[in-house]
């Protein structure tokens, strides 16, 4: 997305968020990116008291007692960071694929975030995972070192493991979860397509 974006969109701002508690393969990848598209990629972080009161009552590892805590801890790590990054866009553009989950297949193109209320576009929603790794050895684009150890999808650290020949390729992310639950809220499944909608 990032190198879409630098050659055809370049005003489009890009923004990441950190965790607190992402590998360091994607720390170093953050910086290669940067490197690589003489750029600096705003980076937003969770507020620190709402971590702190989520680690207080839970643990620091509260995320694997039950599926509620575990989207308790992403809607504080990742969904307050990016209610903030939204907050006064009319849109924003993800690099979501279907063929990442099984909560991901029915997603559109471009549809009305009404989670977000704004427009959300998705423009690699159709790209198979040969055509990421194709676009990105054939630009040499910076690369997360994880995807070559078996992680071809990767969030925060202590919530992702890698897979083994002929596992899913979201089952090392929750792994102790159903298919069905592995959304993080980062991406609501009620965006509406332009087709469905009644009204903006």
């Amino acid at each position: 997305m990032t190198d879409l974006i630098s050659r055809e969109a370049p005003s489009i701002a890009i923004f990441t968020i950190d965790t607190g508690r992402l590998p360091d393969e994607t720390y170093q990848v953050l910086a290669e990116t940067e490197a690589h598209f003489r750029l600096r990629i705003e980076v937003l972080f969770p507020p620190a008291e709402a971590v702190e009161s989520f680690v207080r009552i839970n643990g620091i590892n509260g995320f694997r007692h039950s599926i509620s805590q575990r989207k308790h801890c992403c809607e504080v790590r990742k969904v307050l960071p990016l209610r903030r990054a939204l907050a006064g866009r009319s849109a924003w553009v993800s690099g979501l694929r279907r063929a990442q989950s099984a909560t991901r297949t029915d997603m559109a193109a471009r549809a009305f975030d009404t989670e977000y209320q704004l427009e959300k576009f998705n423009p690699l929603i159709n790209w198979s995972d040969a055509d990421i790794a194709d676009y990105a050895r054939t630009h040499q684009l910076p690369t997360n070192a994880l995807h070559a150890k078996g992680y071809p999808s990767i969030g925060c650290a202590p919530c992702t493991r890698a897979i083994v020949p002929g596992e899913d390729i979201r089952a090392g992310r929750w792994w102790w979860e159903s298919a069905e639950s592995k959304e993080c809220g980062l991406h609501w499944a009620g965006a509406q397509p332009p087709s469905q909608r009644t009204s903006l």
